[in-house]
């Protein structure tokens, strides 16, 4: 009896075999490509952007009015701040938080500054209550109101970057500076008083402050 010819079958396995091979192969291959693709098109995207400036666009209410907000007032959360409680002369707004390191460090100067009668007006950014009263019982408390802004909108319809950040607002209650970090009596004296001088002016005239001037020493 002739045992059965298996050739064709075993043919048929080693053929699967091999095809299979090269399939993994080429995988391997594909795979293997992806990274240097993406590398390459990172080398190319960075040599188009070489020698251009970048710049970071941040949402500023900068030369607006400051935007709309019903926010509890700290001090007493049942009470509701608006746009009218804002003072109707020149005023600062600063931006602060419990929280913030760089704040600390700042609060001192902004005692100061309260002494020397420059109205604050404090924003309390996406702060604890009670670790932002305690802050403000602690170390004094140099704002004419605090509002808390425990979303964090206002503050970002503001134009905040980051905590500590101060806004100098005049008395029509437009923003014509945005300073950005802390202040101290370095950047009061070159930046900040130059510019409320001339805003204090203008609102005891009753007149809108020169354009020129605005741009000279709110910038």
């Amino acid at each position: 009896m002739s045992t059965p010819d298996n050739t064709p079958n075993q043919n048929d396995s080693q053929n699967r075999k091999q095809s299979g091979k090269t399939i993994n192969k080429k995988q391997l291959k594909i795979w293997f490509l992806i990274p240097l693709i993406v590398f390459f098109g990172l080398i190319v995207m960075l040599y188009m952007r070489l020698g251009k400036p970048v710049e970071i666009v941040t949402n500023t209410a900068l030369e607006r009015p400051v935007p709309a907000f019903e926010l509890p007032l700290l001090s007493d959360t049942t009470r509701t701040m608006i746009n009218d409680n804002l003072p109707d002369q020149p005023f600062l707004i600063n931006v602060w938080g419990s929280w913030c390191p760089t704040c600390i460090i700042e609060h001192p100067f902004l005692m100061e500054l309260e002494e020397r009668g420059v109205n604050i007006v404090g924003v309390n950014y996406k702060d604890d209550i009670g670790n932002a009263l305690s802050y403000l019982n602690q170390r004094g408390d140099p704002f004419s109101m605090s509002i808390q802004d425990l979303p964090g909108q206002f503050a970002l319809d503001l134009g905040l970057t980051g905590a500590p950040e101060t806004f100098v607002v005049d008395g029509k209650g437009i923003i014509r500076q945005h300073i950005i970090g802390e202040i101290n009596e370095a950047s009061w004296q070159s930046r900040i008083a130059p510019c409320l001088i001339v805003l204090n002016e203008a609102n005891k005239n009753n007149d809108n402050p020169d354009p020129s001037q605005l741009e000279e020493v709110c910038k």
